[in-house]
């Protein structure tokens, strides 16, 4: 296969564990038409969420990892399931719209504080002193305990969906 980027490893990830409880925070989640402050804990008293760590918007693994959820319908889960990353509310809304997301909400975490919480971030390569999260899937259940957990290895990597999806139909 003649690939027109490079594969990059990511090295190991110090993340959260299955049977962990996830780290909670509060940053602006975002819909197609307006965002507000919430928690994860807010989430998850709700109901059990899927947390999708992503690149920023607009890079093609993230409009693949979303394309994915979408056409294989995780929102017909008895599961909140959440984006984040480091794109700001603005961009989070017009990449929701255009893509046909509105089903979903992004969390926006411009200075990659969740990531690094979660032990899962990286240095973007040509980008002095920028930083995101590499892709990671967390399915977390009751007082936020990890049930599942997926984090890449290397860039691009994309989720193990078939597993995932086991994890949340055994919610």
């Amino acid at each position: 296969m003649n690939l027109t980027f490079d594969v990059v490893d990511l090295g190991r990830a110090d993340h959260p564990e299955i049977g962990e409880q996830a780290p909670d925070f509060t940053r602006p989640l975002v819909n197609d038409e307006y965002w507000e402050d919430t928690s994860l804990s807010e989430l998850t008293a709700e109901a059990p969420v899927v947390l999708v760590f992503h690149p920023m918007d607009g890079d093609f693994p993230t409009t693949y990892i979303w394309q994915e959820i979408r056409d294989r319908g995780w929102d017909e889960y008895d599961a909140e399931v959440v984006g984040l990353s480091i794109s700001s509310p603005y961009e989070h809304s017009r990449f929701l719209e255009e893509w046909g997301l509105e089903a979903f909400r992004l969390f926006s975490d411009p200075g990659n504080d969740v990531g690094d919480r979660y032990g899962i971030s990286h240095d973007l390569d040509g980008m002095a002193g920028i930083e995101e999260p590499r892709p990671a899937v967390f399915v977390i259940g009751e007082s936020r305990t990890i049930e599942t957990g997926w984090v890449a290895t290397e860039w691009p990597e994309f989720p193990p969906y078939d597993e995932i999806e086991a994890a949340i139909e055994e919610l």
